[in-house]
């Protein structure tokens, strides 16, 4: 019953699944390999930007410009805060909470931290400010009892201390570049909000501070884009699962094939053989005899 397992035909479906089989569980194995190796190099990458974000904290002109290796770094600079320019940023969530941040401009120290500090005319000297958020409060930027929460910025000479972050950019996760926000809000903090804002220019980089005064809590600093896991990764791992498919496709359609071969084989045996296709015949010609005879009507042939 299975001798045509023998003829040419099964010789090449036979040849062809042995080695589409392995091909495919070897593909598939090495798109998971590939996927294993990315995730351990992104969580090598996080360690150690974890492990320098709790080293010690570096001066802010060494860690700019802002890459995705110093975002979140630890920075210090020294200067005096802008108490008269004094931003709230609305519609930051913070631990499942809506709540706004507190920013605060920073007039940065040349003699410290690299840049030109207090000047006699901030629009003249050519001083930047680096944008501070001192904390978030939890309710609404318009309201003034959450408002009224809001602490005092020190005034006199300060260092800060924080996370280091790039500017951000429409799109952003809680960041609204609409525009119409009342006076004294900032939608999105970065070197181009704030440009219309002050008459100095400011650094396209913000601190998130590690300490909060008052009733202020300390903004956790978030991940610079690119360092998440990369898209190729889960490519890799799309592709493991498709040659793992094709694997088990293969092994269905050559049990398919043989199960069907088998079956017409065993009717072969029986002596159950389908009837003939007969082949239909054209529009207009003349039938032939046999059909003639069988379609002849019985007062045709009385």
């Amino acid at each position: 019953m299975y001798r045509f397992l023998l003829t040419p035909r099964w010789w090449v479906i036979n040849v062809f699944t042995l080695l589409a089989i392995p091909v495919c569980l070897f593909m598939g194995s090495w798109q998971l390999s590939r996927f294993e190796t990315r995730v351990n190099t992104h969580n090598q990458q996080q360690d150690e930007a974890s492990a320098e974000r709790k080293a010690a904290a570096r001066p802010l002109g060494d860690l700019l410009p802002v890459t995705a290796k110093t975002s979140g770094e630890r920075a210090t600079a020294t200067g005096r805060y802008d108490t008269a320019h004094q931003l709230l940023v609305p519609d930051r969530r913070l631990d499942g909470r809506d709540g706004f941040y507190v920013l605060t401009l920073l007039r940065v120290d040349e003699g410290k931290d690299g840049a030109r500090g207090e000047g006699e005319d901030a629009a003249e000297d050519g001083a930047k400010a680096l944008p501070v958020v001192r904390g978030w409060l939890p309710g609404d930027a318009d309201d003034p009892a959450a408002t009224a929460k809001v602490p005092a910025p020190p005034s006199g000479e300060v260092t800060v201390t924080g996370a280091l972050q790039a500017s951000e950019h429409q799109g952003g996760d809680g960041v609204s570049a609409s525009g119409g926000l009342p006076r004294g809000q900032l939608g999105m903090i970065s070197a181009a909000s704030l440009v219309n804002l002050v008459p100095y220019q400011v650094y396209d980089a913000w601190v998130t501070s590690a300490e909060a005064p008052g009733a202020l809590k300390p903004v956790p600093p978030t991940a610079a884009e690119g360092t998440g896991l990369d898209i190729k990764a889960f490519q890799n791992l799309g592709y493991t699962g498709e040659w793992f498919v094709f694997a088990g496709f293969v092994v269905f359609m050559w049990f398919r094939l043989f199960r069907r071969e088998a079956e017409t084989a065993r009717d072969l045996a029986l002596g159950i053989t389908p009837p003939e296709p007969t082949a239909p015949t054209a529009p207009g010609a003349d039938p032939s005899p046999d059909d003639a005879e069988r379609t002849r009507s019985p007062s045709a042939t009385a």
